[in-house]
């Protein structure tokens, strides 16, 4: 009765762990308007004008002018993502006198630079994208 006791308090401590980039994966949510690289290169066509380019990544952090005073565009997006797990055994070592915890901590850094070169006529001309994740 005691080990069946035992292995059942075990099978619960156990199953309550995880770490902390499995419980990232679990919460995070991606959907959503997310400027992404997938979207770039889906959705933005040399060709389109200012107006369609703000319609689907919104407004650029920089507008600038080129040396011949065209627009130039460019989005820099930067996102971290930190995610903390603990797990605690306090309720089943305590039975057998004892207490216990401990914690992971995960932590990613994204970032996407987008830049978007607009002609006289306000069309898109050209862009380039640069993605990176540490």
């Amino acid at each position: 009765m005691k080990r069946i006791l035992i292995l059942a308090l075990g099978v619960i401590f156990i199953s309550g762990c995880a770490s902390a980039a499995r419980h990232r994966q679990l919460t995070q949510d991606d959907s959503g308007d997310r400027i992404t690289v997938g979207k770039v290169q889906r959705e933005i066509k040399v060709g389109m004008s200012s107006a369609q380019v703000a319609e689907i990544l919104g407004s650029p952090n920089i507008v600038s002018t080129d040396e011949e005073r065209r627009e130039v565009w460019v989005y820099d997006k930067v996102a971290t993502d930190v995610s903390y797990s603990r797990s605690e055994a306090g309720a089943s070592l305590i039975l057998l006198g004892g207490y216990g915890s401990s914690g992971a901590a995960s932590s990613t850094q994204r970032t996407l630079t987008i830049i978007i070169k607009f002609d006289d006529n306000g069309k898109v001309r050209d862009f380039s994208y640069h993605s990176s994740k540490f």
